[in-house]
Formats: C-alpha cells, structure tokens, sequence
C-alpha cells in the first residue's frame, strides 16, 4: 500500500474538516520513531500533539494495556466500576499541586474535561461568567471554542458560540503585551462587561499552546490567583498540553507556586489511550449532585491502566528531569540556527520539552513569516520529520518530543531540520 492511495482514500472516506498534516501513513512507532506503510522511517518531533511522552509503545504501558484487556475492556465506570479508576483518581490527586484535599473525575477528551470545568464552577459558585484569554486553546466543542481565543481555523463558520464568556490579553512580552497591561485589562472587564460577583471561572493555560508556546510568569498566576480569591472566582488551570512531566514538573503552574482550585489533565496522562480528567479541590469537585458529571467511556478501564503505567513511567525513568535534559539539547541547536539566522528566528522559548521558534521577516516582530512556516512544516515532512506549528499569526514551529527519546535522535532530527531551513531561506 502506497502513502499515496491511502490519501486518495481518505480524502474520499472522510471529511476534509479533519484534515491531515502530510500524506503519511504510520504502521508501527517506537519511542521517537515511526515507520510509513511504504517502509519510509520518521522522526517524530510532535509525540502526537503532546501525548506519547513516554514514548511510542512503552514496554510498560503495553504491558498494562495488554494486561487489563485479558480482564475486561469496558463496564462503564458509573455503572460497574473497577479499581484501577480509583487507584489513578488517588495517584492525580496526590500529584495535584496544592495543600486542599483533592477529587477527581474522568472523561474521555480534553474538550470534555474543560466543558466540566465550567460545568462544576457554575455549580459551586452560583455564577454563569467566564474570563478566558486571547490566543488559548480549550477544545473543538461548543463551549471550548467559545472559550478558545483562536479564530483560524478553529472557529471560523461554527458560531453562535455561548453566551457569559469573556476574553482579555495574555502576557507576552515578545509581542509587546505587559503584565500589568493584562491586568488592567481583566480588571476592565469587571467594570465594562460583566460584575466580578457573576464570575464563575477563569481559565488559563500555563504555556499556551496552540497559541504559540508563549508562558505566564509566575508573578502573572500569582496575580490572578489573589484576584480570584478577591472575589470569590474560581481559577482552572488547563493542564492539558503542559501535563505530565512535559514542563520539568509534574504539571506546569507547579513552578508558580500556586493551588488551582480545577484542573484538566488530558494528552499525557495515559501514552496514548484516550481519557482526560478534571482535578480539583473537593469541596469545589462535590457541589454538582449525582449523575451531574460523567460519560459513558468517561475513566476507560483500559485508559487507567495505562494511566497508572505512565505515573510509574514518569517517576522511575525521573521523565521531569529529563523534560529539561531534551529542552536543553533543543535549544544548543536552535541557538546556533538563531545566532546565523537573528532576522528570521525572531524568538526562542523553551520550558523543559515544550520549545518553540518564532519566525519573522527582517527581524520585525511585526512581521510573521507565515509562509516559511508553513514550508518548512512541509519540507521536514518530506525529509522525514515530524514538525508541527502553531501561533495565533501561524508563524511558531514548536518541538514536542517524547521525554524519553534518544539524545542522538535528537541530534539527528535537528540536523534535518536545519537543512530544511537553510534550504527555504
């Protein structure tokens, strides 16, 4: 079977909406690595938008999966429940960050996970408000793209979106956007658009990811979280892409010192197998009644073995520690590529294994290089690599490799990489 075939195939079978990045069809992974139908290998630079950081088909997770489906593969966890979702809701909320005794529950996608979010802090709080910021990412549902400050091309012709949901600037300062600017802004909000006693929630992602990769400081967290404790607003943490070692820590607002009162947790919670999680104070956890929250796959019995694989995974082979290893080896070769090339990489930005590069015109942080991104996603595609990008202007390449991949894959990897870029500029 041809790479080609297959696209021909399913651009016939399946909608264009869920469009492909490139004409490659995987038929087996390992680690960092995959393998087309035609053969061809690939580096893969993305670990499935964040979600294999363990790895490819880890030893231990398969074992875990291929162990749970002798038992059983599905009973409904509200229905016939099972130990292994009661053993993964103690181990998240032991590693929840934060003092407050913890709940959980599960549900299948991170769009879900948010939707509960909200879900629960209207519950708790009696308010309908929610403050989200420009540029975030929060999911394809109703809901989380009313939330999502990303038009292109997640919400472009979907609209009407819900009502009671409000944007404010996200910190950046590489594009000019301060702190305090932020923070007047929400502030602004509070006097223009909506009293702060009606506000549910504020959700923010610590790293924004399809955003851009651009960080809240830790002063910035800090703030809202006096704000919301100011006002009785609940503060969610969106984990999802920042989750599970990706960061050097656990879960990213860790370094911030601070105590979400909700947090979702998806992508690299289960190597691969789909279920998501909201994570929070139980207190907050418990206002919905019975029957309020849940799914039908909501808590997988297959997705907790893994699960519960992964959190060993995480702590055996030290996986936080060496996010910043595999950050590091990134940026020593993306700095030599900046230090030739300061009118094009306009910005560099790593926190542990999530890296990124901003591409411009003649030095301008004004002007995105859209098209160059968009050739050197599909030239590395063509070499062999696996490259995503992201930005609210479509001008980032982000690395998201798995934290166990090989130092000299690594290596390899970016030399593609800088030879594809040479090649285009």
């Amino acid at each position: 079977m041809k790479n080609t075939e297959l696209q021909q195939r399913k651009e016939a079978a399946m909608a264009r909406g869920q469009g492909n990045m490139a004409p490659v069809y995987v038929e087996r992974a390992l680690n960092a690595e995959l393998w087309d139908v035609e053969g061809k290998r690939h580096i893969d630079f993305g670990a499935g938008i964040a979600v294999v950081n363990t790895g490819h088909n880890h030893p231990k997770v398969k074992a875990a999966v291929q162990q749970q489906v002798e038992h059983f593969t599905h009973t409904c966890v509200m229905v016939s429940p099972y130990e292994s979702a009661v053993a993964l809701a103690e181990k998240l909320n032991a590693a929840a960050p934060g003092e407050t005794p913890k709940k959980s529950i599960f549900v299948t996608t991170g769009a879900e996970a948010v939707e509960n979010c909200v879900k629960i802090a209207r519950s708790y709080t009696g308010r309908p408000g929610v403050i989200a910021f420009n540029a975030g990412f929060h999911g394809r549902t109703n809901m989380t793209m009313g939330l999502t400050g990303k038009v292109a091309p997640y919400k472009v012709g979907f609209g009407p979106f819900p009502n009671d949901i409000y944007h404010v600037a996200f910190p950046n300062d590489y594009l000019g956007i301060s702190e305090e600017q932020a923070l007047n802004e929400l502030k602004m909000r509070f006097s223009c658009d909506i009293e702060a006693s009606q506000v549910a929630a504020i959700i923010i992602e610590p790293i924004q990811g399809e955003g851009g990769f651009y960080k809240a400081s830790a002063s910035f967290l800090q703030s809202l979280r006096t704000i919301c404790d100011e006002h009785g607003i609940l503060l969610i943490l969106d984990e999802i892409q920042t989750g599970f070692a990706r960061t050097g820590t656990l879960f990213c607002h860790e370094q911030a010192g601070i105590e979400a009162d909700l947090m979702t947790a998806a992508k690299g919670i289960a190597g691969g197998f789909p279920i998501a999680a909201v994570v929070g104070k139980a207190e907050i956890m418990d206002a919905p009644h019975p029957g309020g929250l849940g799914g039908t796959y909501g808590g997988s019995p297959v997705g907790c073995a893994a699960g519960l694989a992964v959190f060993d995974v995480i702590e055996e082979e030290q996986l936080c520690r060496r996010a910043e290893q595999v950050g590091q080896r990134f940026v020593q070769h993306l700095k030599k590529l900046q230090t030739e090339y300061p009118e094009i990489i306009g910005d560099l930005r790593q926190t542990g294994a999530m890296i990124a590069i901003e591409l411009v015109k003649r030095g301008d942080v004004k002007q995105p290089n859209t098209e160059l991104t968009k050739a050197l996603s599909a030239k590395a595609a063509e070499h062999g690599l696996v490259l995503l990008s992201c930005g609210i202007r479509g001008n980032v390449i982000r690395f998201l490799p798995a934290l166990t991949i090989e130092m000299s894959i690594i290596d390899e990897g970016m030399d593609i990489f800088t030879r594809c870029f040479k090649s285009l500029v």
